[in-house]
């Protein structure tokens, strides 16, 4: 979807700059937050790409006036009211009042560092052959779906390389809707500056972008 979180070339925003210094956390609360986060994730009742369309579902106005991990709680919060595990007036009041969805699974203290360790892996064997090769010369689609996707809209409708054949993932624009899983071929695509920005780009720009086999048309 063309969400508030999709920014790539978009003005007045700023350069990213990096700060190699910044504390991982700046508030004591943001470190509750990602706890809190990995611990309602791993009961199982919705997975990485409903978590991230949730958060660029957002209205633009909050998200815009959000801090990274106030972003994360929003979305959180409408997760678990989705999922029946709270209401919305027990959001409102602070405290349970209603039973609620049991979760599938509970994670315990001692797990974590297994689970933090093994990671969620989603890299799935595809029966079919890639259907574009390294060098070969593509096409991003030019759709603008009202769901998940992770094709930039700043990619989209425009000539790419392909860089590399990444393997099998799962694929995120159905993974979020409870549709599947539905894995394909992963691509590196790189773009040339002016081609993304126009004749006024960087010509000695490049930009790489990591694209399921949906995204790709031939050139």
């Amino acid at each position: 979807m063309n969400g508030p979180h999709d920014l790539g070339g978009q003005m007045g925003f700023g350069p990213v700059a990096p700060d190699p210094l910044e504390p991982k956390f700046h508030a004591e609360w943001e470190r509750r937050a990602l706890g809190v986060t990995l611990a309602t994730g791993a009961m199982g009742a919705w997975n990485i790409d409903e978590s991230r369309h949730m958060r660029e579902s957002l209205h633009p106005a909050l998200y815009y006036n959000a801090s990274y991990y106030e972003i994360w709680i929003r979305a959180l919060e409408k997760l678990l009211e989705r999922h029946g595990f709270i209401s919305a007036d027990e959001r409102a009041a602070g405290h349970g009042i209603w039973p609620g969805v049991k979760p599938l699974r509970v994670p315990k203290a001692a797990d974590v560092p297994g689970v933090l360790a093994r990671g969620a892996p989603c890299d799935r064997p595809v029966k079919a052959a890639p259907k574009f090769e390294p060098g070969q010369q593509v096409r991003m689609i030019n759709e603008h779906p009202t769901g998940h996707t992770r094709l930039p809209r700043y990619a989209r409708g425009k000539l790419g390389v392909i860089e590399a054949v990444r393997g099998g993932y799962v694929f995120p624009d159905t993974n979020a809707h409870a549709k599947g899983e539905n894995p394909e071929h992963l691509y590196t695509v790189v773009f040339d500056g002016r081609e993304l920005w126009g004749k006024r780009g960087d010509p000695a720009l490049s930009v790489s972008i990591d694209a399921w086999e949906s995204y790709i048309e031939p050139a």
